[in-house]
């Protein structure tokens, strides 16, 4: 793994693009945004918090060694009221957020030279796995970042689904440092509120769509969706380009703010778009798609299972199209493209033909369009085995059992994260939208059951954790994997050694 901090050794305030510091010739060797990580010549940002504002941890980050901290107009009272008269240089800006991401920036560079990224409810890390896998077949390095951690042409474990200004820029710089070329990012609706992905202007940035999910977060749909809109007012520069799904009024609205903008448009749907998907033909695992890009009419087989895949590939392509430059090369390498872990990923099959699923769909919009996506390719009965997470928007509880009865033949209705909450709490409320549902609280007999009902012809999807491999019950995860758990079910449903 490359590393970058050594290369940087240390830049001055003014380097930094802090000129109206005190001393603006102070150099800064490392960047903190936790007391405890600080390190001798450190700048430390000093947020405010949820439950704390960082600042109230200034006195122990000076005494760690640090220089200078970056705060706001209350963080910077708090640590003078701190720190005395210490030497320490005290930074306050109106929105310490986005000057620590241009900090960071300036800090841990350069990035790999092409870089897109990717907002919506759903699908997005679907479609920035897709964006590598294309970019590799063309044959870039490439990598994908996001709710899985990243992969591709540089590896790390999951984190935040956008990680903090620090830890992002850092691995952008280790990245290029490692011959990344290409790199495509989740911008989740907390990360760009938050001033995350500051710093960085994509060549291009797609919106996939927008449904009821993070509620708990942000207080309606309307400010959830400015939230969205900030990739593209903020972090897409002005020559690149919006990748816009527009079949929904969300997107269309997208559309409205980028052209408001002046910014390049390329929109990708099913009606009246520059991509767009005219005819699917589903045959067991394959999908054939026939679609017109820009005037010109293509038909592609793709690898794919579940209707609304195709359009997560298409979304990739016009990211990687837009950003590379190359459309007809980048289309040619739909049929070789895989879906993401987790992501509608078969991961057994019955001896009597029936497919097992697992999926990572958490919202009533995710598990509709799962549910519709995979119809076309089930001769049978479509099964769901599904719950929903503790500590987290509760009004979409109701909401996703209406889409398991209306959109599958059987539901079961099972524990997911239930965190600090009561699961059977957290079940009850999923069951008023699903009343007929049959109720297993314990997740490994709810798949089990789920997997002993399977006929011929039959498909199951487990939702909820896709990749996955634990259930969090209070204060502990505790190790659970959907994909391992249904493929041993399936194997002792068989008769099969386990």
């Amino acid at each position: 793994m490359a590393k970058v901090d050594s290369r940087c050794n240390s830049l001055t305030l003014a380097e930094l693009g802090i000129v109206s510091a005190t001393d603006p010739s102070l150099h800064i060797r490392g960047l903190s945004l936790a007391s405890s990580s600080v390190r001798g010549g450190h700048l430390f940002a000093a947020l405010p918090g949820t439950l704390t504002h960082g600042a109230r941890f200034s006195e122990q980050a000076v005494e760690k060694g640090a220089v200078a901290i970056l705060t706001d107009a209350e963080g910077g009272n708090i640590a003078r009221s701190q720190l005395g008269g210490a030497r320490c240089q005290i930074i306050v800006d109106q929105d310490p957020r986005i000057r620590l991401g241009e900090i960071a920036a300036r800090f841990y560079s350069p990035p790999p030279p092409i870089a897109v990224a990717v907002t919506g409810t759903n699908g997005k890390t679907t479609v920035a796995s897709m964006c590598r896998q294309l970019w590799q077949g063309l044959g870039y390095k490439a990598a994908d970042c996001g709710t899985m951690g990243i992969s591709g042409d540089y590896a790390a474990p999951p984190g935040l689904t956008t990680p903090d200004q620090i830890t992002l820029h850092r691995t952008l710089a280790c990245m290029a440092a490692s011959g990344v070329e290409c790199v495509a990012l989740e911008a989740s609706s907390h990360g760009l509120l938050q001033g995350r992905l500051a710093g960085i202007e994509f060549g291009a940035a797609a919106f996939t769509n927008l449904s009821h999910d993070h509620l708990d977060y942000h207080p309606d749909e309307a400010s959830y969706f400015s939230a969205k809109s900030l990739l593209f007012r903020n972090h897409l520069r002005r020559s690149g380009t919006a990748v816009l799904c527009t079949d929904s009024r969300h997107g269309r609205e997208m559309l409205r703010i980028a052209r408001s903008l002046g910014i390049h448009t390329l929109t990708v749907g099913r009606v009246d778009a520059d991509v767009r998907i005219s005819r699917q033909r589903q045959s067991g695992q394959l999908q054939e798609v026939h679609f017109d890009w820009l005037g010109r009419h293509w038909r592609e087989t793709l690898q794919l299972v579940g209707t609304h895949q195709a359009m997560n590939a298409l979304t990739a392509a016009a990211l990687v199209a837009s950003a590379s430059g190359e459309s007809e090369r980048t289309i040619e390498m739909l049929p070789k493209l895989a879906t993401a872990a987790g992501r509608l990923q078969l991961v057994s099959r019955r001896d009597n033909g029936a497919c097992i699923y697992v999926d990572y769909a958490h919202s009533p919009d995710a598990l509709r369009a799962v549910l519709d996506g995979i119809r076309p390719h089930v001769h049978g009965r479509v099964i769901v085995v599904f719950g929903a997470g503790g500590n987290r928007d509760q009004l979409k509880r109701p909401e996703m059992g209406r889409m398991a009865a209306r959109h599958a033949d059987l539901a079961i209705v099972t524990d997911d994260n239930p965190r600090h909450e009561e699961a059977s709490d957290i079940r009850r409320q999923i069951l008023e939208g699903c009343p007929d549902a049959v109720e297993i609280g314990d997740r490994a007999e709810a798949i089990l059951h789920a997997v002993g009902e399977l006929g011929p012809g039959d498909t199951l999807v487990v939702a909820g954790k896709g990749h996955e491999t634990g259930q969090i019950v209070g204060d502990s995860v505790l190790p659970f994997d959907d994909a391992e758990v249904a493929s041993m079910a399936a194997r002792l449903m068989d008769g099969k050694q386990t």
